[in-house]
C-alpha cells in the first residue's frame, strides 16, 4: 500500500534523514522517501504489520508537525 504523509518544518536534508531515518526502521515500513522542499513522506506500507498513527508519532518525536 503506498501512502503519504504531508509534515510542517522540515526545511533541510539533514531533516530529511532523521525522518527516513526514523520511519524506516519502523515494523511495516517498506520503503520511505521523505522530501523536505514538497513536505512530503512518500511511504509504501506492508498493509498487515503498519501502524499509521506509530508512523505519525515517530515524525512527531522527530520535532515536525503532521499535516495529513
Amino acid at each position: 500500500m503506498e501512502q503519504k504523509i504531508y509534515v510542517a518544518g522540515m526545511t533541510s536534508p539533514d531533516d530529511e534523514k532523521k525522518v527516513h531515518d526514523a520511519v524506516s526502521a519502523l515494523a511495516g515500513v517498506k520503503s520511505c522517501t521523505v522530501n523536505f522542499e514538497k513536505a512530503q513522506v512518500a511511504l509504501v506500507l506492508d498493509e498487515s504489520t503498519a501502524d499509521e498513527d506509530k508512523i505519525k508519532a515517530t515524525i512527531t518525536s522527530c520535532g515536525f508537525d503532521v499535516l495529513g
